[in-house]
């Protein structure tokens, strides 16, 4: 995400460095960058010309501190107003009314709405502990209304039958009665997407609106869609009351104009972020997290929810006592932990989150893959239980065996076996006396570089 901005800001921020005080002249070129790497990160121009402007006021004439060089003092500077152009925080959902607390999804054609009802949907139910209904407002697209429910089967949510033949502004009056007579927390209202010129259609929207009176009015759009993201959602909140905007398909933007762009230009704070096509791969939006990623300086916090709220701690909870009790790691404990690290999104989600991740080769991130882990989870999921048990039985033939089952060469299962071996002893000197600091020397070995190497990442 925003790789593209991320870049350029490295290289801006760096002409910066030995300087013993920031006057004009030292942070012009560094301001010609900064205005650079926006402007191609597709950000609307009056955003690029108010935050430039905004940098220098606070920039110029500013006493280094003693702790900190002149390029840490201004990349606190940039990372401030970056805040600040996003929102300062993170505003939540406004749920605080008599049941059910209603929430109309609008947006264009395309953007990803009932996903993102989908998502929404799941993200109430397993975060906030909320009962949810899920109706289709949308009869022009085909399967619309099948396809919501398919997902409300998936994230566990109740669904309110509707029909392609019915008026939409029915449909969703009907289910706001359903949702208060099975009395749920919320209900969420899928629409047909819309172009904001097309005044039928908005006049139909606004009916909707009125009908239900939602609480909250999210409108979903595509962030590759960049500063044209914050011009429609401008446009529709000039017709619709929006309280919030839901961006999708963050994971794919390089640039981050609709990110930079939205709460400056529509008022409207960004409150989620698709980030992925699976249900669960919605996270809220945090102005302050999302600086520090464009500024290559990871997002920990953000890392330690998605294990919190993605790790099955009763797993964890049993595998650690299995090692404590047996001080053994089987073959099918080193598959729960692929399965847990597919769960948290695999190795490029997490590697998004870390610090430092600007500083690593272009050469070096495209080799960074989860597809090393779906190959480890395929070869021993060709195992038999004994083998997975007991590896060392697995000798030429069954490795040929393993290999053919997975769809791999017997070399993929040779390094699987390796790679195991050197983390069944590091397991065992974590277990044993002294375990942490014998396991922080094993630890050595399996990292970029240190030999043994880690799935997904290249050495």
């Amino acid at each position: 995400m925003f790789d593209n901005l991320t870049e350029r800001f490295a290289r801006a921020l760096k002409n910066i460095s030995g300087q013993g005080r920031l006057t004009e002249d030292n942070i012009k070129d560094t301001l010609r960058e900064v205005r650079m790497a926006l402007l191609e990160a597709d950000v609307a121009l009056p955003v690029v010309k108010d935050f430039v402007n905004k940098v220098k006021e606070r920039a110029v004439g500013t006493e280094v501190s003693s702790s900190l060089s002149p390029g840490q003092a201004f990349i606190k500077i940039v990372r401030d107003e970056l805040v600040a152009a996003m929102g300062e925080a993170n505003e939540d959902l406004n749920l605080a009314q008599q049941p059910p607390a209603v929430i109309l999804m609008a947006g264009l054609q395309g953007a990803g709405k009932t996903t993102s009802a989908g998502k929404l949907a799941r993200f109430l139910i397993e975060r906030r502990k909320k009962s949810v209904l899920l109706a289709s407002a949308d009869v022009y697209r085909p399967a619309a209304i099948k396809q919501l429910e398919t997902i409300a089967g998936q994230v566990g949510a109740s669904f309110f039958p509707s029909h392609a033949g019915e008026d939409p502004v029915d449909i969703a009056r009907r289910a706001v009665e359903s949702g208060k007579v099975k009395f749920v927390d919320v209900v969420i209202v899928d629409t047909a997407g819309r172009l904001h010129v097309d005044d039928e259609m908005m006049v139909e929207i606004k009916r909707i609106h009125a009908a239900i009176n939602p609480i909250e009015t999210l409108f979903v759009v595509d962030a590759m869609t960049g500063q044209d993201a914050a011009n429609t959602a401008k446009a529709f909140h000039e017709a619709l009351p929006l309280s919030g905007v839901v961006l999708t398909k963050a994971d794919g933007d390089a640039r981050g104009g609709a990110a930079l762009s939205i709460r400056a230009i529509t008022g409207k704070p960004i409150k989620f972020m698709g980030m992925g096509e699976k249900l669960e791969a919605l996270e809220p939006f945090h102005p302050d997290r999302v600086a520090s990623r464009i500024l290559g300086m990871g997002d920990v916090l953000s890392l330690i929810e998605q294990i919190e709220h993605k790790v099955d701690k009763a797993e964890a909870e049993k595998l650690a006592k299995k090692l404590m009790k047996t001080k053994s790691f089987d073959l099918e404990d080193f598959r729960a932990q692929l399965v847990q690290m597919k769960k948290m999104g695999g190795v490029m989600s997490m590697m998004d989150k870390l610090p430092g991740m600007a500083n690593i080769p272009d050469s070096a991130k495209s080799q960074i893959s989860d597809k090393p882990l779906m190959q480890m989870e395929a070869i021993i999921n060709s195992m038999t239980p004994g083998e997975r048990a007991k590896p060392d039985i697995i000798r030429n033939s069954r490795k040929r065996r393993i290999a053919a089952g997975a769809g791999v060469q017997v070399q993929d299962v040779n390094r699987l076996l390796k790679q195991f071996d050197d983390m069944q002893r590091m397991m065992k000197k974590l277990t044993g006396k002294g375990g942490m600091m014998k396991m922080m020397r094993g630890m050595k070995g399996m990292m970029p570089g240190g030999g043994g190497g880690f799935p997904g990442i290249p050495r």
